[in-house]
C-alpha cells in the first residue's frame, strides 16, 4: 500500500468524502418507482448509448447498490414524455429530419420498479447540397483561403447541426485572428424533408480590420503591483500597431496570471475606435495576498517503508518589493524500514530514524530586463538540507540549484540551471555472511569507486550542469483528459564542473490524452519515460543520481522504487537459500516506463480506469542490441527483464485533484530482478516465491518474475498516476 508521500490528506480526504456521500444519500425514496431498464428500440443509425446521453430519464446502474455516490434513477412521467420529444428533437439535430418515435412502453415491474422502451423510425439522412459564402470581398485571396479552410460543413456530408454552429463559430474566430475585431458571422439553411437535402447559407460581415491600441489596466486604488509591470507583461505577447488577434488576448492573461499575484485576471478588447482604426485592450486585475503560511502532515505506508511527517511553508510573493519571491519549507518525520514493528525487534536491526528536509527558494522576476528587455526571463534559486533514510543507505546533506527560466509562450518553458549536491552517504549494512564482509560492500551499494571510505560511509560531490524544456498543452494539470505534455532533461557533469563523477544523464516525457464518446466520456492517456545514465568505463555511477522505479506514479507492478537491481544481503551467518537473504534496491542506470490507461466516467464524480504499465531499470546503459553481455541483456530494451503489469482503479474527483485506488498485478512474465553479488560484483538473478500480497506461496521451485515481494501491490493516493 501506498499513502502517497507527496499526499498527505489522502486518507483523511476519502473517509470524508465518503462520509459525505453515504449522507446524500440515505434519506427517503421518493414516490416514483425505479427505473430498472431502458430500451431504444428500431434504433440502428445513430447508437442507443448517444440517443440516452440527450435525455433526462436513464436507468439504475447495475453498481447501484455498492455506490454510496450516486442513487438510483427514478421515473417521473412528466419527464419521460418530454423526453419522448428530446428523442426526436436529436434525431434531427443529426440530420434525421423524418425520424419519430412510434411508441413508447412503461411496463412495471413488481411494487417499486419499471422497465421502458421507446420504438423510433428513423427514415433517411440529409445531406449538405450546397455551401454558399457571402460577404468575403474585402479580404484576399490568401485571407479568404484561410477563413474557408478545411470547415466542418461540407458539401454532400449528412447535415449536422453541430456542424453549422462550428462552421460558424470558425468563420468568425479566423476573421477576428485577422483582425477583424467587429465581425459578424451568420446564415440559415433551408432543409427540405421529402428530398433530403439542406441549403447552406453563410453571410459574413467582416467589418473594418483593426490593429491594437492603448493599454489599460484595471486594480484597486494603490496596488502593491505597479501597472507598468503588467503593461510589460501584456507587450511580451500583443504591441500596439499589430493587427488585432483574440488569439493574443488569452495567452496575456495567461503571462500576467502568471506573475502569482493576483487572484483574478481578465483581458479583455475594448470598444474599437473606427476613426483610428485601433482597438484598446482592457486588463483587469485583483491582487491576492503575498503571504501565506501552509501546515500539514501526513502517513507513508509501504511494503518496505513506512513514515509519518509534518509539513510546513512560508511564501511572501513580494519579498523585498520588485514582486521577489521567497518561499521557505520544513518536512520532519520518522521512518521505518520496513516497518514500524521490525523497529522493535531486538532480534533484527531493522533502519529506522528521524528525517528532515529544509529549503529556502528565491524567485526573481525580469531578471535583466534593463538589458535585455524580457519580462518572461526569471532567475530561480534554491538551498536545501536533508536527512533520508532508504532501504539500501541514509544520507545527509544539501543541495543548491541556481538558473534562469524563461516562458516565451505559458505552454513552452526553458530552464538552464546549475547544481552543486554534497552528500554523506552509509550503507544499511556491511554484509553479515561468510564471504559478504568485504571493504567494497559501501562501494558497490554509493558508487564511492576510488574514493575514501570509512567503514560504511562515503562523501560525494556532485557539479552538473542541467538543462529541462517542458512543453505542456494539457487541459488540466491535475486530471488531464486533452492535449499532450512533454519534457526533456539532460545533465551533465564531470571533473571541470570540480565534482567528484563524470556523466551524462538524459531523461525524456511524453504524455498523450485524448477524450471521445458522449460528453468525452472515455479518456485514454499514454506515457513512456525512457533515461539513460552514461558514465566513463569503469565508473560507478552514485546511488542518489541512479534510477528507480515502482510506485502508484511510475510502474505500479512494483512497491515505491522497487524496480531496480538488488544487491543480496544475508539476514543469518549461514545463509542456506534464496530466502535467506535481503535484497535491497540499489538503482541502475538505465530506465524505461510505459503505461496506457483506459478512464471511464461512471456518473457523477466515479471514474473506473483500467490499465496497462510496463518499466525496465538495468545495472548498465540502455541497450537495443539483440544480444548482448550479462549487464547489457538486464538493460536491453523488450528484454527479461522488462517487466509487465496490468491493473484496475477507482478515481473520486475533487477540486484538488482525483482520489486514486490503484491494485496492479505484475504479469508472470520474463526473469527475476538483477542482484549484485557483493564478493564478485557480479550479477545473477533471483526470484520471488510470494503469491499476491504475501497472502500465498507457490512451490519454493517456482520463481516469479520480478521482485521477491510479490505479484500484487496496491496504491491510494490525490492526483492521476500521470
Amino acid at each position: 500500500m501506498d499513502a502517497s508521500p507527496h499526499r498527505p490528506t489522502a486518507t483523511l480526504v476519502l473517509a470524508l468524502l465518503l462520509a459525505t456521500g453515504c449522507a446524500t444519500t440515505s434519506g427517503a425514496r421518493p414516490e416514483q418507482p425505479k427505473v430498472v431498464d431502458l430500451k431504444i428500440r428500431g434504433a440502428s443509425q445513430l447508437p442507443e448509448s448517444d440517443i440516452k446521453e440527450h435525455i433526462v430519464t436513464s436507468e439504475t446502474p447495475w453498481w447501484e447498490p455498492i455506490n454510496p455516490f450516486v442513487p438510483p434513477n427514478y421515473f417521473d412521467p412528466n419527464a419521460w414524455q418530454a423526453d419522448l420529444r428530446r428523442i426526436e428533437r436529436y434525431y434531427q439535430a443529426q440530420g434525421y429530419y423524418q425520424a419519430e418515435v412510434l411508441a413508447a412502453d412503461v411496463e412495471q415491474v413488481g411494487p417499486r420498479a419499471v422497465k421502458l422502451q421507446v420504438k423510433v423510425r428513423e427514415g433517411e439522412p440529409t445531406h449538405v447540397a450546397g455551401l454558399r459564402v457571402e460577404g468575403l470581398g474585402p479580404l484576399s485571396p490568401e485571407q479568404r483561403a484561410r477563413v474557408l479552410a478545411e470547415l466542418p460543413l461540407r458539401e454532400g456530408a449528412v447535415f449536422l447541426e453541430e456542424d453549422w454552429e462550428e462552421t460558424r463559430e470558425l468563420v468568425l474566430q479566423r476573421l477576428r485572428e485577422l483582425g477583424y475585431a467587429e465581425a459578424e458571422v451568420g446564415g440559415g439553411v433551408r432543409v427540405d424533408v421529402e428530398t433530403q437535402r439542406a441549403t447552406v447559407d453563410l453571410e459574413v460581415e467582416p467589418g473594418p480590420r483593426y490593429r491594437f491600441g492603448r493599454i489599460f489596466v484595471a486594480t484597486e486604488a494603490n496596488p502593491t503591483v505597479p501597472p507598468r509591470r503588467i503593461i510589460e507583461q501584456v507587450q511580451g505577447v500583443l504591441r500596439p500597431g499589430e493587427y488585432y488577434r483574440e488569439s493574443a488576448l488569452a495567452e496575456a492573461q495567461a503571462r500576467v496570471f502568471r506573475m502569482g499575484v493576483f487572484g483574478a485576471v481578465q483581458v479583455r478588447r475594448g470598444a474599437p475606435d473606427r476613426e483610428t482604426g485601433t482597438v484598446p485592450v482592457v486588463v483587469d486585475v485583483r491582487e491576492a495576498p503575498f503571504r501565506s503560511i501552509r501546515l500539514g502532515g501526513g502517513l507513508g505506508v509501504d511494503v518496505a517503508r513506512q513514515e509519518v511527517r509534518v509539513l510546513a511553508e512560508w511564501t511572501d510573493r513580494n519579498f523585498l518589493g520588485d514582486l521577489r519571491q521567497l518561499t521557505v519549507g520544513a518536512r520532519l518525520g520518522y521512518a521505518f524500514i520496513p516497518n514500524i514493528t521490525a523497529a522493535f525487534d531486538e532480534s533484527d536491526t531493522t533502519p529506522h530514524g528521524l528525517i528532515f528536509e529544509f529549503s529556502t527558494q528565491f524567485e526573481q522576476p525580469r531578471f535583466l530586463y534593463n538589458l535585455l528587455k524580457r519580462p518572461d526571463l526569471r532567475l530561480q534559486s534554491s538551498l536545501t538540507a536533508e536527512r533520508g533514510l532508504e532501504q539500501a543507505y541514509d544520507f545527509i546533506g544539501g543541495r543548491f540549484r541556481g538558473g534562469l527560466a524563461w516562458q516565451p509562450h505559458p505552454d513552452l518553458t526553458f530552464f538552464p540551471a546549475y547544481n552543486l549536491e554534497l552528500y554523506r552517504l552509509t550503507t544499511q549494512t556491511e554484509g553479515g555472511g561468510p564471504g559478504f564482509d568485504q571493504p567494497e560492500v559501501p562501494t558497490l551499494i554509493l558508487g564511492c569507486q576510488d574514493r575514501e571510505v570509512t567503514d560504511r560511509q562515503c562523501n560525494i560531490s556532485l557539479s552538473f550542469l542541467e538543462q529541462v524544456v517542458e512543453w505542456d498543452r494539457r487541459n488540466d494539470a491535475l486530471a488531464p483528459s486533452r492535449g499532450f505534455y512533454a519534457a526533456l532533461s539532460l545533465q551533465e557533469g564531470g571533473a571541470f564542473l570540480l565534482g567528484d563523477f563524470t556523466f551524462l544523464r538524459i531523461l525524456p516525457d511524453l504524455r498523450i490524452y485524448h477524450s471521445f464518446g458522449p460528453g468525452e466520456r472515455f479518456t485514454v492517456a499514454a506515457r513512456v519515460r525512457l533515461g539513460t545514465l552514461l558514465t566513463p568505463a569503469n565508473e560507478d555511477s552514485p546511488i542518489v543520481n541512479r534510477f528507480f522505479s515502482g510506485g502508484g506514479a511510475s510502474m505500479r507492478g512494483f512497491n515505491s522504487r522497487q524496480l531496480s537491481p538488488r544487491l543480496a544481503v544475508p539476514r543469518v551467518s549461514n545463509p542456506l537459500g534464496p530466502e535467506d537473504y535481503d535484497y535491497l534496491p540499489i538503482g541502475g542506470n538505465s530506465l524505461l516506463e510505459s503505461s496506457v490507461e483506459l478512464r471511464v466516467r461512471l456518473g457523477g464524480d466515479l471514474v473506473l480506469a483500467a490499465f496497462h504499465d510496463s518499466g525496465l531499470v538495468g545495472p548498465g546503459p540502455i541497450f537495443l542490441g539483440p544480444q548482448a553481455g550479462a549487464e547489457q541483456e538486464f538493460s536491453r530494451l523488450f528484454g527479461n527483464h522488462h517487466y509487465q503489469a496490468v491493473g484496475l482503479g477507482l478515481r473520486y474527483l475533487t477540486v484538488v485533484g482525483p482520489i486514486r485506488l490503484d491494485i496492479a498485478r505484475r504479469l508472470n512474465i520474463g526473469a527475476p530482478l538483477p542482484v549484485l553479488n557483493p564478493t564478485t560484483g557480479q550479477y545473477f538473478s533471483v526470484g520471488g516465491f510470494k503469491d499476491c500480497f504475501g497472502l500465498g506461496r507457490k512451490d519454493t521451485r517456482q520463481e516469479y518474475a520480478g521482485s521477491p515481494e510479490g505479484l500484487c501491490t496496491f496504491f491510494l493516493s490525490i492526483g492521476e498516476a500521470f
